[in-house]
């Protein structure tokens, strides 16, 4: 059948975008992200439904983006909104396929908090920061090929979410330090003091 699928994004391509990622390119530039990625994606595979959104995410917004979606891939690059997307998969019982880079560190993990004594993202990270908080930008830099390399690892364990096979991330995150080659699989508990389970 024909893949259906929704991307948001408030922003439009800068240079910076450009040598971390591989869906836009000069052409793009200034044209708002959502739009660009549509058109590489259905360049790609002209069966894909592709919606898009061009707004930031926020508590009553995002319920109504992902109603109909099956699975939710968490590709953002600031807490505030990872938070927001935690929250609202956990209220909608929706799974979350989670990726995050820096340097070239990598962290992959799906999160299932509405079966039994599963953790959601905060559960791992209660460090619940306000709308504004940034990084200092010595902290923000992203190594191109780290971010392709986590989301091509993000992109596999959706697929194999999606076809139910090999082993789940379900309850455990993957951490790669590419620098020092070092990759570890740890698991994760619920924590019973999370800020977010507690809505249940």
């Amino acid at each position: 059948g024909i893949g259906n699928i929704t991307i948001i994004d408030d922003d439009s391509v800068e240079l910076s975008n450009l040598q971390r990622q591989i869906i836009h390119n000069f052409k793009d530039l200034n044209k708002a992200k959502v739009k660009s990625a549509a058109e590489k994606i259905i360049l790609l595979n002209n069966d894909v439904h592709v919606t898009t959104h061009q707004v930031r995410i926020n508590k009553d917004n995002l319920a109504k983006f992902i109603e109909n979606h099956d699975f939710i891939l968490d590709c953002s690059d600031n807490f505030p909104t990872r938070f927001i997307i935690n929250e609202i998969c956990f209220l909608m019982q929706k799974p979350l396929i989670f990726a995050a880079v820096k340097g070239f560190l990598g962290q992959v993990s799906v999160f299932k908090p509405y079966l039994k004594n599963n953790p959601c993202y905060c559960c791992f990270n209660p460090n619940i920061v306000k709308e504004g908080f940034e990084l200092p930008l010595s902290q923000k830099g992203i190594i191109g090929a780290v971010a392709g390399t986590i989301g091509s690892l993000q992109a596999t364990t959706a697929i194999k979410e999606i076809l139910e096979i090999g082993e789940s991330l379900v309850g455990k995150i993957l951490i790669f330090d590419l620098l020092q080659n070092n990759i570890r699989k740890v698991n994760l508990n619920k924590n019973i003091n999370c800020q977010i389970c507690k809505l249940q």
